[in-house]
């Protein structure tokens, strides 16, 4: 029988997740149906007692669906975070300061345990700017805050480019601008603050019309996949801003960009990340917390969270073959936790329902 895991996510509140869209919440249920204990906390419950990092984190006793709250808990109790056999950091961006002295705290518990998405691959990677890591993969791109500038980018891509903020995600802050809108001035200005923030700006594809295709990887490899539709009258293609998911599947040219894209990945410990393609470029490499794993399940009747729950399971046993492991502490008490549905003897203890009616 497998061990059971001690896991530890890291994600917005739980409270305000959509227990019918949210890929964290899929991963919590994955880890539940094979047993794993896992416990949950926003990044502002972790903190550093000496060199240790701590986390105020409460066990997962069950997950609804139904509107009421996505994940029930139990008492949070301080854990030291070196005990767990994963971290999952699943915060969505902003990738603002807060977010960057998460992945800072993070670093105390590289060497014990393991850490998904690396922390400093986090720091690392702005999900903008990654894609001019394959400038022959992205669109022609422009980063800049000067208006001229973006002026003279829209010219050159034939009067129409998408404007992006470098620190956002689900859509928010893109505007698509165009030569001759009586409102680009304006545009240009609530994008760079004036002047005062960079954006990247993209050449305009007309196949976004069909569809912006979100390809998930796990260690590198496709996963699944999902065509995301605008909706009526929006140009983004993100669940976030009303686009609708739909059946795709990977062509030659999506299979070459995970290649080399995934391979980039693997080395810098992005385990799980989505890449955004349209037509045949690349225009996004998500890192944070990629979603669209829900959608996928839903349209290929799939549990694709089991797959990515399982090879966990063997990285995590691949972990504890090159560290020594212990159980969390509990800091109240200074009594070691033991993995959920075992006790000390390590006899089989009966686990939580998965979930609560």
């Amino acid at each position: 029988m497998t061990e059971a895991l001690q896991l530890l996510v890291v994600m917005d509140d739980p409270a305000g997740i959509d227990p019918t869209t949210d890929t964290t919440l899929a991963l919590v249920e994955g880890a539940r149906r094979r047993r794993h204990a896992v416990e949950v906390c926003t990044p502002d419950a972790l903190g550093l007692d000496g060199a240790s990092l701590i986390a105020l984190a409460g066990p997962v006793i069950g997950t609804r669906t139904d509107g009421s709250p996505a994940i029930v808990t139990g008492r949070p109790q301080p854990r030291a975070v070196a005990g767990y056999d994963a971290v999952l950091m699943r915060k969505d961006p902003p990738f603002d300061l807060a977010y960057y002295t998460t992945t800072l705290l993070l670093e105390r518990a590289r060497s014990s345990t393991l850490l998904i998405n690396d922390p400093r691959a986090l720091r690392e990677t702005n999900e903008k700017l990654s894609v001019l890591e394959f400038p022959d993969l992205a669109p022609e791109t422009r980063v800049t805050r000067s208006l001229a500038e973006l002026e003279a980018f829209l010219t050159r891509c034939e009067q129409q480019m998408v404007i992006k903020p470098l620190d956002r995600c689900g859509g928010s802050g893109i505007f698509l601008a165009r030569a001759g809108d009586p409102n680009l001035r304006s545009i240009l200005e609530t994008a760079t603050n004036s002047g005062r923030e960079l954006v990247m700006a993209q050449r305009y594809l007309p196949e976004a019309r069909a569809g912006d295709k979100r390809i998930l990887l796990l260690d590198g490899e496709p996963l699944g996949a999902v065509l995301r539709v605008p909706a009526r009258g929006d140009a983004r293609g993100n669940f976030h801003a009303g686009a609708t998911p739909h059946h795709t599947r990977l062509t030659p040219r999506d299979r070459e960009i995970c290649s080399r894209v995934g391979a980039h990945c693997r080395r810098r410990g992005l385990a799980f990340v989505g890449i955004d393609v349209i037509g045949d470029r690349l225009t996004e490499i998500n890192v944070t917390s990629p979603t669209g794993l829900r959608q996928i399940n839903r349209l290929e009747g799939a549990h694709l969270e089991d797959t990515v729950i399982d090879w966990l399971t063997t990285r995590c046993a691949e972990h504890r073959s090159e560290t020594s492991h212990h159980p969390p502490r509990d800091l109240s008490t200074g009594r070691r936790r033991h993995p959920a549905g075992r006790d000390r003897q390590g006899a089989v203890t009966p686990c939580p329902s998965p979930s609560l009616p």
